[in-house]
């Protein structure tokens, strides 16, 4: 059994590597921090490869794609991502573009190239990891929200596509609220409510996906608002959001 985690060397990524290794599961761990990748393989009991690249480039999605392509590969973790906060029209240009390519185009061709693999074997697992972001407009990072979305509605998709041809392999999307991770420094934004521990958004996420749960909400909480946002005007869950950030 083996797994490929983007995103690993931190948060969300870390603890999915973990879990998964004491599974059993022998594991491609890809980010772009290679120290803290061989920090982390030294803690694994598993087989562990480790590919430094950053994923925001499309070149070095496809080099990762042919790098690992002939490996008898059962789950693709799609968890690299970041975010920016900050009021539009004050954002780095720059930086936003590098979130779209990471958040949408990174998830979107390795989504796709593995995709196609499963399907000719008819197995095999793709958890793209969302967030509750995308479930509605994010005022104050209004990029990062609306890559989430899209991550989101492909993945919702890909699912109706495999379903309809009764097709053995997973796609699905986790869709957590605020975790305890490094997000929030990088994204320079704090909210005020409160964060899920990560191992456990991971250990339930694994619970679900092997579940086949196309949508994975952790937390109560969440789930609740998830269902009440549905019938909220959107002006009403404009301001909530906006109000939730500082």
């Amino acid at each position: 059994m083996k797994a490929l985690i983007t995103g690993a060397s931190t948060g969300l990524g870390r603890d999915f590597a973990i879990a998964l290794s004491s599974m059993g599961y022998d594991l491609i761990l890809v980010a772009r921090r290679k120290k803290l990748l061989e920090s982390l393989k030294a803690e694994l009991k598993t087989n562990v490869e480790i590919i430094s690249l950053d994923l925001g480039s499309t070149f070095n999605c496809a080099k990762l794609y042919e790098q690992v392509k002939e490996q008898d590969i059962d789950i693709v973790i799609n968890n690299a991502g970041f975010g920016l906060g900050g009021e539009f029209v004050d954002t780095d240009l720059e930086k936003e573009l590098d979130m779209i390519d990471l958040n949408i185009k990174a998830v979107h061709m390795l989504t796709k190239m593995f995709l196609r693999d499963f399907v000719e074997k008819d197995k095999g697992y793709i958890l793209n990891v969302a967030s509750s972001a995308a479930f509605q407009p994010g005022p104050l990072m209004a990029t990062y929200y609306a890559t989430k979305a899209y991550v989101y509605s492909m993945t919702t998709a890909i699912y109706e596509e495999l379903r309809r041809k009764k097709s053995k392999v997973y796609v699905g999307s986790l869709c957590p609220g605020p975790v305890k991770t490094d997000f929030f420094k990088t994204a320079k934004v704090e909210f005020k409510m409160p964060t899920l521990d990560s191992k456990f958004v991971v250990d339930y996420a694994l619970k679900q996906m092997f579940k086949r749960k196309t949508v994975i909400i952790p937390g109560v909480n969440m789930r609740m608002g998830y269902y009440l946002g549905k019938i909220a005007p959107i002006k009403t869950k404009l301001k909530i959001v906006y109000n939730i950030k500082k």
